[in-house]
């Protein structure tokens, strides 16, 4: 598949840092799986990825305190 942004380099699977900023914290989340330009290095989330990131966002915000970091693999 190629990159949607630069549309050159083929889409390859790999694994990235999603850093989100919530009300009263900040969330880190390694090792999410994704998929990333060969070419330009752009990362875009799979659906799925993206749809279980929303889920542990939704439960980290009423526990959290100001930095918070999990492994997806054991969060999702």
């Amino acid at each position: 598949m190629k990159c949607m942004s630069c549309k050159y380099g083929e889409m390859e699977e790999a694994k990235t840092t999603y850093f989100a900023q919530l009300n009263d914290c900040y969330v880190i989340i390694e090792n999410v799986p994704c998929m990333k330009c060969s070419q330009c290095g752009d990362e875009f989330l799979k659906s799925s990825a993206a749809e279980k990131i929303d889920d542990i966002l939704d439960g980290i915000e009423k526990i959290a305190s100001k930095i918070y970091i999990l492994d997806y693999a054991t969060a999702a």
